[in-house]
Formats: C-alpha cells, structure tokens, sequence
C-alpha cells in the first residue's frame, strides 16, 4: 500500500482549500490525506474487489471476500480458477447471481485480454480504459474508476456517481438533497488534477454526517 508523500499532500491540500471554504474547512479537520493505493494489484483482482463492494456496505464486501479467498485455498482465485468454481460455492460465499455473473465475466475477460494486466493498464488512460471495461457485464463506470483510484493510484478521478462522494458534498455544504452526478462534475472541475484526493476528503465529510450528536448535558 502506497501512500502519498508529505510534499504531495501538502500542495494537494493546499490547492483543495483555496478552492472552497467548506472544504478547506473539512481538510483542516480532517489532516492529511490518507487516500492509499494498493500498488501491485492488478486490474483483474481489483475489479473482482469492485464487484464485491457493489452496493454493500465495507465490512459485508470484505466477508465476501474473505470467503472467496478461503475458498479459494488462501488467495484470490486466479481467472481459470474461478471460472471452475460450482455456482453453488460462489452462492455460499454470499455473492448474489448477478455478481457471480460479473465476477465470471471479469474472469473470462482476463482470459481473452480485454481486462488488461497491470503493467498494459499503465500505459492507458483514464478514458481508455473506462471504454474499454465498461462493456463487460456488471461494469459500470464507478467499478472502473475503483479501479483506477485505488489500484492504479490515478489522482483526477471524481466518482460522481459515488453515493458516499455526492452525500459528503450534501453534508459539507447543508444541502436537502444530494447534487446530481452532472452538477458534481461541474463543481469538481475546480478540484482537478487532484479529484481523486477530493473524493477521499468528501467520503470523510459523509462519514461526518452519520455520527450521532451527542447532546450537550448541563449539570448544575
């Protein structure tokens, strides 16, 4: 895991601040960056890792995957190893239908070339490889730009699809409601190249939002 270096982290915080109020606010509460990057993963496993996150909760993906692994005898299972699990087992793992579905299709894709190996990932971009992955089953943009943050360390990255990203920005700012996706984007323009960055701080500004308040108790 690789994080960023303090001379990084401070021009990035330094640019993020100057460009909002609230954020630089939430950047002063908040410290440093602790964004990381899994810096020898490859595409494959990253996006089986996506997959598992879908729409859960970190601790409930996080059991999936632990009963993968363990299914697996240790390890995440390779592509033909995967393929070659029984529905079934794939089912006793917690992972629905749909998810077994992406996973096998990720695996398949692997096979064939199409998920690139990390070492053919670095020399695409951002675009390229979102229109490349997109159209396997499953694969949404959001999976892709997991991947993109979090194993290949890309830092302008804005996940406005993001619930924990749009809700953070609802939290920061006092809203009603949660910015829609294309209203993100626009706003986030100013974040560039350091979007990724900004999407870890408004994840904190959404974990923010969920801690209870506690009441102030007088005593006399």
């Amino acid at each position: 895991m690789l994080g960023l270096s303090p001379a990084r982290d401070r021009a990035i915080r330094r640019h993020l601040s100057a460009a909002d109020p609230d954020l630089a606010a939430l950047i002063a509460r908040t410290g440093p960056c602790r964004l990381r990057v899994h810096a020898a993963q490859e595409p494959y496993a990253a996006l089986l890792e996506a997959i598992a996150h879908q729409q859960l909760h970190g601790k409930a993906a996080q059991a999936i995957l632990g009963r993968l692994v363990a299914l697996a005898g240790g390890t995440l299972p390779d592509p033909a190893a995967l393929l070659s699990f029984p529905v079934e087992a794939l089912r006793g793992c917690g992972l629905s239908g749909s998810k077994i579905a992406a996973m096998q299709g990720v695996a398949r894709a692997s096979l064939d070339g199409t998920v690139p190996s990390r070492a053919q990932a670095v020399a695409l971009s951002d675009d390229e490889l979102v229109a490349r992955l997109v159209g396997l089953r499953g694969i949404g943009r959001w999976t892709v730009e997991m991947l993109l943050i979090f194993a290949l360390g890309r830092p302008d990255v804005m996940p406005v699809d993001d619930f924990g990203v749009r809700e953070g920005w609802r939290v920061l700012k006092h809203l009603d409601a949660q910015p829609k996706p294309r209203a993100l984007a626009d706003i986030a323009r100013a974040w560039s190249p350091h979007r990724s960055a900004a999407a870890w701080y408004l994840w904190r500004a959404a974990e923010e939002g969920r801690r209870p308040v506690q009441a102030n108790i007088l005593t006399g």
